[in-house]
């Protein structure tokens, strides 16, 4: 039988459950431990696959084509393994499950009640991954903050699986903040304090306080909140902020973090922990021996999150080359022919981004064609991709109402089109192209030398592809379709071999790339950058009119 860790938070949202559960997965994995991470989300949503990106931030897919919260990235980039449509619950399918069992008649007789009915299935799907046999221990965060209505179910399981469970088979972990007074110089407890209180009066006992702080805490401190929240003083645990978030793994290995939890579950017999290569990716990381400026160019740039597996695989790709690489956002409704210049100046590099709907869209394909007409190293992603397609569709095939159906329904020319098993498709919610599809690689172009293999396979999301219809003139006029899927023909990867770095993907490279695992196009892509950066701009000039 597994072992399970419960990740709770409390005094504020956004504190870092994601990255304190992902780290100490991290430590009890390197020690030689079987570990996986679930979230378990109190919103009603059956999935965020919905969800505007302000709302929730980007929607992370799984290699099993479930739409899930962000934080299954971390885990993934962290640990290096996949998760799965298990890894991630939400309020809604939990509620979806026992309404479709009382209309099947699963109840018969019962009135069917939030306890037990609800418990009971947030209990089954908090043990399911436990109960495979892959796993030793099973770590589940449970996303918003304690005192919220929308919790209250996910802490009742956990109190009935404390009860139901041997004692040393779970371990209940509260994040906290420490707030620092600025005026008075000083840690504040108190919130800590009434937040285990109230976790408390739900029938949950912390066995460990992290505490997420600006200041270190002192010993006294630690003391204070042991003696107030009912914890041993080991098990008060200092979380500072950090310069990166790959730093916290090492963090949580100098507050023992780890060792407290396998002392609380009777687990011996453990090496110390294997973190050789997480340490020299951080020294590639924190010591950089060059800078390049890439230019992500997207519509939800006031939130970070929407985009966080991009900038992550940057982050990845980056250390690799070690090279620190600035994100530029450049925002694609503010993009215009008059500006362009001046929007895109002084960068090595431009990513242009996945996303959906009208909003942007001119902006974007007058960026695609400033970055071809330049030589600028361009990499297009899903939406990003399409909009190369139509730009050259456009000014190099002369096709000038070339577009997309998503954008005009009635597109005279369009380049890009509806996935034909898409058209009868009604419903929004989990119906897109989802995760991961084999890919055939054309042997001698830029995406097999970025692979190094004829056949790939990487994460979709999406509606829309390139329509068939054109590849050949496309072709004929140097735009080469250089990878496509080997049962329906969708293209998949497009680029120019007349431009130093041209390549635009339909499906999700960041999705997969991981610290131990860096995306091979975000590595070379970040390659052309530095080489970029390193041409004189009149020899660049030069290099333009051989194209």
């Amino acid at each position: 039988m597994a072992k399970y860790i419960f990740v709770t938070g409390g005094v504020t949202s956004s504190l870092g459950k994601g990255i304190i559960a992902a780290s100490l997965a991290k430590l009890l994995q390197a020690r030689g431990f079987r570990v996986t991470i679930q979230k378990f989300d109190p919103y009603i949503n059956i999935d965020p696959g919905t969800l505007n990106p302000y709302e929730h931030g980007e929607c992370y897919v799984t290699e099993d084509g479930a739409e899930t919260d962000l934080d299954l990235g971390h885990y993934e980039r962290f640990l290096n393994i996949f998760t799965s449509q298990a890894n991630n619950v939400t309020t809604g399918r939990i509620y979806q499950t026992v309404i479709n069992k009382e209309r099947e008649g699963a109840y018969l007789g019962k009135t069917v009640q939030v306890v037990p009915h609800i418990t009971n299935e947030i209990k089954r799907r908090m043990m399911e991954l436990g109960t495979t046999g892959e796993y030793d221990i099973v770590i589940t965060e449970i996303g918003g903050t304690i005192g919220d209505i929308e919790s209250l179910p996910f802490v009742e399981a956990i109190r009935q699986l404390q009860w139901e469970l041997p004692e040393e088979d779970t371990v209940v972990i509260h994040l906290t903040y420490i707030p620092y007074l600025k005026a008075a110089k000083e840690l504040k407890t108190k919130p800590t304090q009434h937040s285990v209180r109230m976790l408390s009066q739900e029938g949950v006992s912390p066995d460990i306080i992290v505490c997420r702080t600006e200041k270190p805490l002192t010993p006294e401190l630690k003391r204070k909140i042991a003696l107030f929240c009912n914890v041993k003083q080991e098990a008060v645990i200092e979380a500072t902020d950090q310069s990166t978030i790959y730093e916290v793994p090492l963090a949580m290995l100098r507050e023992k973090l780890d060792l407290t939890c396998l002392k609380k579950m009777n687990m011996a017999d453990y090496p110390e922990p294997e973190l050789s290569k997480w340490r020299t990716f951080l020294d590639k990381l924190k010591y950089p021996k060059t800078v390049v400026r890439i230019g992500l160019i997207g519509k939800y740039l006031e939130l970070q999150d929407a985009y966080k597996s991009i900038l992550e695989a940057f982050v990845h790709a980056g250390a690799v080359n070690e090279c620190q690489v600035q994100i530029v956002n450049v925002h694609s409704e503010y993009i215009t022919d008059e500006n362009v210049e001046e929007k895109l100046a002084g960068l090595e590099g431009l990513l242009v981004a996945p996303g959906f709907g009208l909003r942007g869209i001119e902006g974007k394909i007058t960026a695609v064609k400033y970055a071809r007409e330049n030589g600028l190293p361009f990499f297009g992603i899903c939406l990003g991709m399409q909009m190369a397609a139509i730009e050259f569709a456009r000014n190099v095939l002369g096709l000038k109402e070339a577009n997309s159906t998503e954008m005009d329904e009635n597109a005279s020319e369009p380049v890009i089109a509806l996935m034909e098993e898409q058209k009868e498709v009604t419903e929004k919610g989990g119906t897109m192209r989802l995760g991961s599809y084999a890919c055939s690689v054309k042997p001698g172009s830029l995406a097999h030398t970025i692979y190094g293999a004829e056949n790939i396979t990487e994460r979709h999301r999406h509606r829309w592809e390139f329509n068939n219809k054109y590849l050949d003139a496309f072709e004929n006029a140097g735009m080469v379709a250089s990878g496509k899927n080997p049962d329906s023909g969708l293209v998949e990867v497009i680029e120019l071999p007349t431009h130093p770095f041209f390549i635009g993907v339909q499906y999700h490279p960041e999705l997969k790339s991981t610290v131990e695992n860096p995306q091979p196009i975000f590595v070379h892509f970040v390659k052309a950058a530095m080489a970029y950066s390193s041409v004189n701009p009149q020899d660049r000039k030069v290099e333009l009119a051989k194209i």
